[in-house]
């Protein structure tokens, strides 16, 4: 077997470089070992070897009536004990993760 001499390289966002690579140092994988298992992955299985799906979101036309009002008496019940986010912060947050 060859010595490895082949490099990767990839852009992407640095928060999620560090992120990633702090649960790697968790777990004792260093960045190059995952990179070659990947690849190792891809030629054994000849795919990804994980799904790219569109999540789906579920929305009022997939719950019955009794399914929505239960959601929406939690929802409300959660606003009246002070646990949920005013609409400023849970937009903030959702623009953060566009």
């Amino acid at each position: 077997m060859s010595g490895k001499t082949a490099s990767v390289t990839a852009r992407i966002q640095p928060e999620i470089k560090e992120q990633a690579e702090a649960i790697l140092d968790k777990l004792g994988v260093p960045v190059s070992v995952l990179i070659d298992t990947l690849y190792r992955q891809i030629i054994m299985t000849k795919s990804i070897p994980y799904s790219f799906n569109i999540p789906r979101i579920l929305s009022q036309d997939d719950m019955t009536g009794e399914e929505f009002d239960r959601m929406m008496k939690k929802g409300l019940d959660m606003a009246k004990a002070g646990q949920g986010l005013s609409a400023d912060k849970a937009f903030e947050r959702i623009n953060q993760k566009i």
